[in-house]
């Protein structure tokens, strides 16, 4: 998360470490203000065949009245013994003590149990004739609170938000979406039908998108971060109807980070988790008009017949339930973390029709006028509040992309977790929610309230280093977090990074 001056870098106000909510100057080509559209969209509860028991209907829980304290976080200290005479409760209800060679210690919250949970509504919204999109929300009696959108990863959807919705919807309203063409917001009826086999095998025609002609609600329709940013500003203005914060893991943070740049109206701040710095290997016919025309095909339907056998042979494999677990092994640094209900989730969208020809669409898609980079610079320039929450131990987005986001924004606060891995929400949700907690609360109170981790204005200029403690299950875990000071050296880091992974191997082999 970065730290900034009034109207300078996205983040808090360097100075008196008050945060930041400016106004936003509009660098896109339109400006478009939150609005309801007399369109014909509506809501509707979940009733899809697609939608299996696993939804078990949820109960609301207590929520908190107090601005800055918790009373249920002293049921998280339970166990607690020996504290220290100078330990504190800080303004985030943190039990915080002083290991005395420059860590903090602290004690945050876990997770709620059961019934103490917020409710979470599941529900379509349709966007589009046949394009349906899913979410999920709660805290939605929370009337002044600021609202929360969350964004999902590749291959996953609003599922892998479920400790946010169920923890943070109890004092803010909040969102989770699937993206068009991945999740449960895929389409209900085929873009391509076929009206005989035409020689297709019996596999080939049970999977949609494999005809030969598109039908008109599908004509143009690519699955491209492009279509996703759309999807997102139509939501936040026709559902959540006004700013938000935005918080985007993997893919999702390289749309929330795409959306903001061009849409800085709507956007209160964003929070990147272990964002990928690229997406996309067509080249955009906007950016690259020549480039682009060498490749025959960008994502739209029908598929062409040489991509369908490919797509075939890509499916069989990425949709076997043992290289969706391998994945998930590979991604989640603690491999005690539970992933059953994600690879449940994964396993459900693999068996929908539709699933082969949109990942080909994905993939064949172009990529976005604008590069993570030059999203970064624009949402500097219009002032947008940026905040990176980072597992150290990502195998795919590793701490070297983190750092460069750091260098080109020096004063963002960079949140590094370990040991946490590509998914730090789902891994260490109680660590990724202490700080978006920590974080909203600086910049809606400007800078009133420190953020998590910090004593004063000088602990913004070096390097800070925290314990922190929480139960789960009964037991006591202890997660590590550093934070990134603006005196920052890009070449420290990254020799500190490369001294790290020698001693790792060292290890291995002693």
């Amino acid at each position: 998360m970065d730290v900034i001056a009034w109207h300078s870098a996205p983040g808090c106000h360097a100075s008196s470490l008050r945060g930041i909510t400016a106004e936003k100057s509009i660098d896109c080509q339109r400006t478009r203000v939150v609005t309801s559209r007399n369109r014909s969209s509506h809501h509707d509860v979940i009733d899809s065949k697609w939608v299996s028991s696993r939804y078990p209907p949820g109960r609301s829980g207590s929520k908190s009245k107090k601005l800055y304290r918790f009373p249920r976080v002293h049921s998280s200290l339970e166990g607690i013994q020996n504290a220290d005479s100078g330990s504190f409760i800080d303004e985030y209800g943190t039990y915080v003590t002083d290991r005395g060679d420059n860590v903090r210690r602290a004690v945050i919250p876990g997770l709620p149990d059961g019934d103490s949970g917020a409710t979470i509504s599941r529900r379509f919204w349709e966007w589009k004739p046949n394009l349906k999109v899913y979410y999920e929300t709660s805290g939605s009696e929370n009337i002044n609170s600021p609202p929360v959108l969350f964004l999902p990863g590749f291959g996953v959807g609003s599922f892998h938000y479920e400790k946010q919705l169920k923890d943070l919807g109890r004092d803010y309203r909040v969102w989770a979406l699937d993206f068009l063409g991945q999740g449960m917001s895929l389409p209900d009826v085929d873009p391509t039908p076929q009206l005989n086999n035409n020689g297709e095998t019996e596999k080939e025609s049970s999977m949609w998108g494999f005809g030969n002609e598109t039908e008109p609600w599908a004509n143009q329709l690519v699955y491209s971060i492009d279509l996703w940013q759309e999807q997102v500003r139509y939501f936040i203005e026709e559902v959540i109807k006004e700013p938000v914060y935005l918080a985007g893991n993997s893919l999702g943070g390289f749309v929330a980070l795409y959306f903001a740049a061009c849409n800085p109206q709507l956007v209160k701040g964003v929070t990147l988790l272990n964002a990928t710095p690229f997406w996309g290997f067509v080249p955009n016919p906007k950016r690259s008009p020549r480039l682009s025309k060498v490749f025959p095909w960008a994502g739209t339907f029908p598929l062409p017949a040489n991509v369908r056998k490919l797509v075939q042979i890509v499916w069989e494999k990425v949709s076997d339930p043992t290289s969706i677990a391998g994945i998930l092994k590979q991604v989640y640094a603690d491999h005690s973390t539970d992933v059953d209900k994600v690879f449940d989730n994964i396993m459900e969208t693999t068996r929908h029709p539709a699933a082969a020809a949109s990942l080909a669409s994905i993939m064949f898609a172009p990529q976005g006028q604008l590069s993570f980079r030059d999203s970064l610079e624009r949402c500097r320039m219009s002032n947008v509040p940026i905040c990176l929450v980072y597992g150290k131990e990502d195998p795919w987005v590793q701490p070297i992309w983190g750092l460069r986001v750091k260098r080109q924004l020096p004063e963002a606060p960079y949140y590094q977790i370990s040991p946490a891995g590509h998914c730090p929400h789902d891994e260490v949700p109680e660590v990724v929610n202490y700080l978006l907690r920590g974080w909203i609360k600086n910049l809606e109170t400007k800078g009133s309230v420190v953020m998590p981790l910090l004593d004063n204005q000088h602990s913004l200029e070096h390097d800070t280093n925290a314990e922190l403690e929480f139960l789960r299950l009964g037991s006591k875990r202890l997660v590590k977090v550093r934070l990134y000071g603006s005196d920052f050296s890009l070449w420290d880091q990254i020799s500190s990074f490369i001294n790290t992974r020698i001693k790792d191997i060292k290890m291995k082999f002693l």
